[in-house]
């Protein structure tokens, strides 16, 4: 007992030692430490533990303005990330551009007095935010969200708006209206007008008419003076002498493609997609193409439903490739291996994955096939090669009728003005001897010119049918420019569906025309890199197209007794290629689980289809009557032949809203009675509103009154209700 009981005090003492030790560390052992100044700076990421507290990072980064954007294709990022620079260079004040996705609003009512908050917000599909936006509208929006101050209150918060709309849709830019109603509402204080872009004509213009009172608006309520700020460039570029190739971008869209390591694919992670099958389904050739393609997406962890949209990465042509390359001057290095630096990370990322190339930027990062903007070429003119060409530049960047004159009539890229500017022929194969260069630094050319983003297609397949493989509907865009003075009538070539078609003709060991063959560039069809890098998407006889998935909520309905009507001419019957092959599948296994009369209480699918003429272009003519047989009676096509007897008695065209005409009784009967679904695909400028006109007349005479009063409160409340949907595009 007597050792025992001394162990339990030696172990006693031995605690209460301990104890006092952890109590005075400090003081016993202050001497060992050395002392450290406190810091007087703190990271952006710093933020009270709090990474999604924006405010809290405008305070660490002594950044006065914060910029939220909704953007769905990157457009309004882009546009946020020039108001950022603008703000800089104007008045030296400095951003913290923000996803909203990224961030918590309760404190959006602690923005400091001195400070202020943009929007620049778009306006996605039928009047809805993009993804990114829908929890700021949410809170926005819904008057209970309290900030944390305890109110659904804003008062004296300063604000800019800027929206990014299609008048061709009916809900033009409502989400940017919303949220300068919402902020107006709660007592928030905007600065200038709210600026509204529309896309169907010239988003540019209209941006720039915005900006500069805008700017003024914003210098008054801010208490800032035009000049304080200064012209800095956004990014520093540097030639590498030497790197590890296997370490180098050569057009690889994520740090996996070029490790090779598996992972999700989807935006940030595209998927190299095998083409299994790749034809022509226009009948008549001569003047137009139209692509079916089909990608291989087994093994790949892709999965899709019928109605969403597969998203294709292009490459630039290698025509613009060269083009751009000469007119910079860096035709002889365009494989010389750089690394890209943000000065301000903040303000702007860089858009892609580094060290790369300069000839790999050019061809599979950014956008050089798009239409040159005007506020380019003012960045552009303080680099002219001599005086005349400085002049031409100045004058296409500041007067605003000859830019649309020469410039957008032209149909004009970044390196077909610099060449125009400098006096070259930009109807010739660039060529060293042809070209003149332009000292313009690359840092400028990677702020001027926006990412090179995905092309969306409807998928035109059912996951019910065809489980491991995407189906795609593309016409191939080629159009002629309006001729000038300056500039005569060429062909124009839209990027992905051109891409899509080189892959067509390369896929099936085709002949196709190539540049060069002629001499004249807007003579053949532009050539791609489509074997991709490090010729990543061929193998062997198979070539591949990178990929991913963008989930749509264009939907049929989950009940097949609902009637459902689908208006799609052209390649707007894409999806509903899609939807009647979902329909076909249930029938198959209810007609096996159930009997021949399983599908006796189906509704009726309706198909509005037009074309120009049965033997011209009249897409999938083999494939329907065996959905129609299969599907016994519940599918019904209606097809319109524009180009085609019979016309109508005054000999004008017939078109899909003339047939609905036509269908009058069963279209009521199918949405009145029947409380079906109707959808829309293809052109939002005319077709789809032409469409809706008619439902209205149709709806408005079977309730016995107007299209005007009942037929348009019929419309809206099917829109109201999703019973109305629309996949469109101008």
């Amino acid at each position: 007992m007597a050792s025992t009981s001394s162990s339990d005090v030696l172990i006693l003492a031995l605690g209460v030692a301990l104890a006092a030790l952890y109590l005075f560390r400090d003081s016993l052992f202050a001497a060992s430490k050395p002392k450290v100044a406190p810091s007087t700076t703190r990271s952006l990421d710093d933020t009270d533990g709090n990474p999604r507290d924006f405010v809290a990072k405008m305070k660490a980064g002594n950044k006065r303005l914060a910029i939220f954007y909704g953007s769905q294709t990157g457009t309004a990022e882009e546009y946020a990330i020039r108001l950022a620079k603008e703000a800089k260079a104007k008045f030296g004040l400095t951003s913290l551009v923000c996803d909203p996705e990224e961030y918590d609003f309760e404190t959006l009512d602690t923005v400091p007095e001195d400070c202020a908050v943009f929007f620049v917000m778009a306006t996605y599909g039928e009047g809805e935010p993009t993804d990114n936006a829908v929890q700021l509208m949410q809170n926005l929006q819904d008057e209970s969200f309290e900030f944390s101050k305890g109110a659904h209150d804003l008062s004296g918060l300063k604000y800019v708006v800027f929206g990014l709309g299609n008048k061709t849709y009916e809900h033009y830019n409502v989400i940017s209206q919303y949220v300068d109603t919402a902020l107006e509402k709660m007592g928030a204080i905007r600065m200038g007008i709210r600026g509204e872009g529309d896309d169907d004509k010239s988003m540019e213009e209209d941006y720039l008419e915005w900006k500069d009172g805008m700017w003024e608006a914003f210098a008054t309520a801010m208490g800032v003076e035009e000049g304080q700020g200064g012209d800095t460039a956004d990014f520093a570029v540097r030639e590498l002498e030497s790197h590890p190739e296997e370490k180098v971008y050569l057009g690889e869209l994520s740090a996996r493609a070029l490790t090779k390591t598996k992972g999700i694919h989807d935006a940030k992670n595209p998927y190299p997609a095998p083409l299994t099958v790749a034809r022509e389904l226009f009948q008549d050739t001569k003047d137009r193409n139209c692509v079916h393609v089909e990608l291989n997406i087994e093994g790949s962890g892709i999965t899709y439903q019928h109605g969403d949209h597969v998203g294709v990465w292009p490459s630039n042509s290698e025509l613009e490739v060269d083009r751009l390359l000469l007119a910079l001057g860096l035709y002889d290095k365009k494989d010389k291996v750089i690394n890209i630096d943000s000065l301000d990370p903040a303000l702007a990322k860089v858009p892609f994955p580094v060290p790369t190339t300069y000839a790999t930027v050019l061809r599979h990062y950014i956008d050089i096939s798009a239409l040159a903007g005007r506020q380019m070429l003012g960045t552009f003119a303080k680099f002219a090669p001599n005086p005349e060409a400085e002049a031409a530049i100045k004058e296409l960047n500041t007067n605003k009728e000859v830019y649309h004159e020469i410039v957008a009539n032209g149909c004009l890229k970044a390196g077909e003005v610099l060449q125009l500017a400098a006096g070259n022929d930009i109807q010739a194969i660039p060529t060293p001897e042809n070209t003149t260069a332009w000292p313009i630094p690359f840092d400028m050319i990677v702020s001027s010119i926006p990412r090179l983003q995905p092309r969306y297609y409807s998928i035109s397949s059912s996951p019910k049918l065809h489980p491991n493989s995407i189906h795609v509907t593309c016409v191939v865009l080629k159009y002629q420019s309006t001729p000038n003075e300056r500039v005569p009538e060429r062909s124009v070539y839209g990027v992905g569906s051109n891409f899509l078609l080189n892959l067509k003709y390369a896929a099936n060991g085709e002949e196709a025309p190539l540049l060069g063959s002629t001499g004249v560039a807007g003579a053949v069809v532009p050539s791609y890199a489509i074997e991709g890098p490090r010729g990543a998407y061929k193998q062997e006889n198979i070539y591949k197209a990178p990929i991913h998935v963008r989930r749509s909520t264009f939907r049929l309905p989950t009940n097949p007794k609902s009637p459902v009507i689908m208006v799609g001419p052209g390649t707007g019957v894409a999806p509903f290629r899609g939807f009647v092959q979902e329909r076909v599948a249930l029938a198959r296994r209810s007609i096996e689980k159930n009997g021949p009369d399983a599908l006796a209480d189906w509704g009726r699918i309706t198909l509005f289809y037009g074309c120009r003429k049965s033997t011209e272009d009249f897409l999938y003519q083999d494939e329907w009557p065996s959905y129609i047989s299969e599907l016994k009676g519940k599918f019904v096509m209606h097809t319109a032949l524009s180009r085609e007897p019979p016309y109508k008695p005054d000999g004008s065209k017939i078109y899909v809203q003339d047939l609905i005409w036509e269908q009058r009784d069963s279209v009521a009967d199918s949405i009145l009675n029947g409380k079906g679904y109707v959808y829309i695909c293809g052109d939002a400028k005319n077709m789809s509103k032409a469409v809706e006109e008619v439902l209205a007349k149709v709806l408005g005479e079977a309730k016995g009154g107007s299209a005007e009063v009942e037929g348009a409160a019929e419309v809206k409340m099917l829109k109201e209700r999703s019973r109305l949907l629309l996949d469109v595009w101008s």
